[in-house]
């Protein structure tokens, strides 16, 4: 553990989750079941899972470097979930251009330092506030101490991706260049049911959507959402089956093993909502969705037969009824897929934040970002005139 004084504050470079007590970490901002701002993967139960069952640890090459900001009596403060990364694997915002131009060029660019939630394209706070403190103070204290961490140990560069809009003064104040992509969001509007959001759809998609619906479970398939003590250990057998054939071949290796959805299954089972499809008495596909405060995170998807729709129903026909009912506010699909827009889900920017210690490389880097968020920006226009809905509704 090591200390960087700044004024007032100590933060210390913890060796993991385990450097703070449940009760500590929960009252840090979005990881208390109680709050309004609850996010599952800023959760003790979530990262101590993902360091307890091996998926982030030296040899995966993700080793847990959490910052710990207490105040002058040693009072956790503020924290952010960090990790010393040999790769850029399971970031989902890349930079593995960069790292090959720097290399090229004779530097080193890993190791370096990844502020972020392993394996989770979900946006959520990344400078972690004490719920007593004064917000922006603390902000500025751990973004200017991650700076001051990467330049005081030699590594490339600091990241920090799917950043929430309230921690981007505080990072780009101190230093990080601010790169912008694009996810697909529904939001419910207050909807009683999901023929109430179909109401809101063009007639012509509201129809697509309609039997696109009744196709994906016209084999004889049945859905079931389970939730809690619902979630056996043999269905959490049928969904790691389902992960593993679609990870192994959409990544080669899969980041996940079966010991973490153990864990999680029995840290934060309400926190979880399994999709599973059922057909001739066995399941065959399955998506793994987390439960926040206001709204519902899609992550990994998996099948052993191949139908027709049937990962669009699993996926997010499912998630906006489960919504729907729980009346939750945004259904967030994960990473990718404008096939999202479709099915009601619209484009939304996403933020990450990037501090370059090379004065050459970050010139280059910061001209390079400034061209694509314009890029990015005109597609997000172009895609939110394709939409499904109804001209007069958006």
């Amino acid at each position: 553990m090591e200390n960087l004084h700044r004024g007032d504050f100590t933060l210390r470079v913890c060796d993991g989750i385990g450097a703070f007590t449940q009760e500590e970490w929960a009252g840090l901002s979005g990881a208390s079941r109680d709050a309004a701002d609850y996010n599952p993967f800023l959760s003790h139960a979530f990262l101590s899972s993902l360091e307890d069952s091996g998926c982030v640890a030296r040899n995966a090459g993700w080793l847990p470097q959490f910052l710990r900001l207490e105040d002058d009596s040693g009072t956790l403060i503020g924290a952010i979930p960090c990790y010393l990364k040999s790769h850029s694997q399971g970031e989902y915002v890349f930079d593995h251009g960069w790292a090959d131009a720097y290399e090229r060029a004779g530097g080193r660019y890993y190791p370096k330092l990844q502020a972020s939630i392993p394996f989770t394209p979900a946006t959520g706070p990344r400078l972690l506030v004490d719920r007593n403190w004064n917000s922006g103070a603390v902000r500025v204290a751990l973004a200017n101490g991650l700076r001051q961490l990467t330049d005081q140990t030699g590594v490339s560069s600091a990241h920090s991706t799917f950043v929430n809009e309230d921690d981007l003064p505080a990072f780009t104040g101190s230093g990080f260049l601010h790169r912008i992509d694009q996810q697909f969001h529904f939001f419910n509007e207050g909807y009683g049911s999901y023929d109430d959001f179909l109401e809101t759809l063009a007639s012509r998609k509201r129809k697509a959507l309609r039997r696109e619906r009744r196709e994906a479970v016209a084999d004889d398939i049945s859905i079931d959402r389970l939730t809690g003590s619902q979630i056996t250990q043999r269905i959490w057998d049928d969904f790691f089956t389902f992960y593993m054939d679609t990870g192994s071949r959409k990544w080669g290796r899969p980041y996940l093993n079966r010991k973490f959805y153990a864990l999680i299954g029995e840290r934060m089972p309400d926190d979880i909502m399994l999709v599973m499809a059922r057909r001739g008495g066995r399941y065959i596909a399955g998506a793994i969705n987390f439960i926040g405060s206001d709204r519902l995170f899609g992550r990994h998807w998996g099948c052993i037969e191949d139908h027709r729709f049937l990962h669009f129903e699993v996926c997010y026909h499912q998630a906006i009824d489960f919504a729907i009912e729980r009346k939750l506010h945004i259904v967030e699909a994960g990473a990718q897929g404008e096939h999202k827009l479709a099915r009601g889900y619209l484009p939304v920017t996403t933020h990450s934040v990037h501090y370059i210690a090379h004065e050459g490389l970050r010139r280059a880097i910061n001209d390079f970002l400034i061209h694509e968020r314009r890029d990015v920006a005109l597609m997000s226009d172009v895609l939110g005139e394709h939409t499904p809905f109804r001209k007069s509704d958006h």
